[in-house]
């Protein structure tokens, strides 16, 4: 009898390869451990939608009974205490021991923590699960006065939302411009200047000193500038770490988070490490990454699976990232890293443009604000390798289209 496979962690990666390893033909058990009591549901609506609307529920992944019709051994409230990776075994809280032939581990990321004074007040929140996302809906429901720390995606998303709520927000970051390295400086200053235009105060080369409160309750947070601002509600969103601790335990390698090799392999060959604590090398740019994206866990997963199966290939899938801030719709693919030069197309006057990342000749990236076909052609462009020339570029989507037409007969 197959002890089969186990999955740590039901989130978009953990439930993608259960999913895969039936669509490839695995026979054997597939067990599914979620530490949250919840159906596995999609996190990307948790910062816009859900916080917005009282009413929203998560909207699962999967359906119930998608798991008992694929024989997937789903247990929410699932915490694993430890690996015995000789013994092929997993302790479970609660006493149980639990056998696999392979392991999943798709534990994901937490957020980072802020090393402040008064972060354990009531009102001071961050987002990662559907019950963090409730409690800022909660929150936000008496409040009028909201500091975000933190001017990443996340944060971004969270201030748009809560700002177009008709509350009064700050949003408080570090560095000297938004989004930090995740987008090109000409897209940081278009999304600054229309929130800003949107009513949301923007705070660049700014720190929290403390964050204050009353009663236990936060009412305010004061800057490295002295100034203070009022908030019945603190958000940080600075960023996120790696779940890693189970897999260090166990003596598996650990760089940026869990090492794997090009089939998602961690340094012990029958324990597999998906989405965003999976640390590899990656294909385009020669460097080390660790990506946070439904689509980096999708596609990782469904190679773990394949691999299991005996059926596994490098992995070479072409990056691709989405985030919903106000009224711009931001979509990237590929990876900036090493790009020495960038063409504009399109007008962010009309907040609608994108931004061409080349290195030399070749293009290595493309990001888009409201421009879903430049988006899609770019993913087309990276899979085939294919890289426009100037002029094709400044042609917009149709002399795109006709390059990529005209490749079967080149």
């Amino acid at each position: 009898m197959k002890n089969g496979v186990v999955i740590v962690g039901a989130g978009h990666a953990g439930v993608q390869a259960a999913a895969s390893l039936r669509e490839e033909g695995y026979d054997g058990p597939v067990i599914l451990l979620g530490d949250e009591k919840e159906l596995p549901y999609h996190k990307p609506p948790l910062s816009k939608t859900f916080i917005k609307d009282v009413a929203a529920q998560p909207q699962p992944l999967r359906g119930e009974t998608f798991y008992t019709g694929h024989s997937i051994d789903f247990r929410p409230g699932s915490l694993v205490e430890s690996i015995d990776v000789p013994a092929r075994r997993l302790a479970l809280a609660g006493g149980e021991d639990l056998a696999y032939d392979h392991l999943i581990l798709a534990t994901g990321s937490r957020p980072r923590i802020l090393p402040l004074p008064g972060t354990d007040l009531a009102g001071v929140l961050s987002l990662r699960s559907v019950a963090d996302a409730r409690a800022i809906r909660e929150h936000s429901a008496g409040c009028e006065d909201v500091v975000v720390i933190g001017g990443g995606f996340i944060g971004l998303e969270i201030a748009a939302t809560l700002a177009a709520g008709g509350r009064r927000v700050t949003v408080v970051e570090a560095l000297d411009r938004l989004l930090g390295r995740a987008v090109a400086p000409l897209i940081a200053e278009h999304v600054r200047k229309r929130l800003e235009a949107s009513g949301i105060r923007i705070l660049l080369k700014t720190t929290i000193e403390r964050i204050e409160g009353d009663n236990g309750h936060v009412s305010g947070a004061l800057t490295s500038a002295g100034e203070r601002l009022p908030a019945k509600m603190v958000i940080i969103g600075i960023g996120v770490v790696p779940n890693v601790e189970l897999a260090q335990a166990a003596d598996l390698a650990i760089a940026n988070g869990i090492r794997v090799d090009q089939q998602m392999r961690s340094s012990a060959a029958e324990i597999f490490a998906i989405g965003d604590n999976a640390s590899y090398r990656h294909w385009q740019t020669g460097g080390d990454v660790r990506l946070e994206s439904v689509q980096n866990a999708t596609d990782q997963a469904k190679l773990a699976a394949r691999t299991i199966v005996g059926r596994g290939s490098d992995y070479g899938a072409v990056p691709w990232f989405w985030s919903d801030i106000g009224d711009m719709k931001l979509q990237m693919v590929g990876l900036t890293a090493g790009s020495d030069r960038q063409m504009l197309s399109g007008d962010p006057a009309d907040n609608r443009f994108s931004v061409y990342h080349f290195i030399g000749e070749r293009l290595v990236a493309i990001e888009s604000v409201n421009r879903p076909a430049d988006h899609m052609l770019g993913r087309k462009m990276l899979g085939l390798g294919f890289s426009p020339t100037p002029e094709q570029v400044a042609g917009g989507a149709e002399a795109l289209k006709a390059a990529l037409a005209a490749l079967p007969a080149a």
